[in-house]
């Protein structure tokens, strides 16, 4: 079994998943989202700059908040 580490951080949600899988099977672990419409809702729209530097302060916390530690994955995918 693979278990993988995705993380989401295009646009303006920050998000990661666990995710493990075997051949044709594949399961989400753990999933979380952290929206960023409330910050960019004063801007009219996403403003790519802000919600990178949103993206550094946010995945540190929910990592954290996950309970996720780097032997429960395999790989990363970003």
């Amino acid at each position: 079994m693979t278990r993988v580490l995705a993380i989401e951080s295009s646009c303006d949600e920050t998000a990661l998943a666990l995710v493990e899988g075997e051949g044709d099977r594949v399961r989400v672990v753990k999933s979380l989202v952290a929206s960023q419409i409330e910050l960019h809702k004063k801007y009219g729209g996403v403003v790519p700059e802000v919600a990178a530097r949103q993206h550094v302060r946010t995945m540190p916390l929910m990592l954290k908040d996950s309970g996720i530690k780097p032997e429960d994955f395999d790989i990363i995918a970003v």
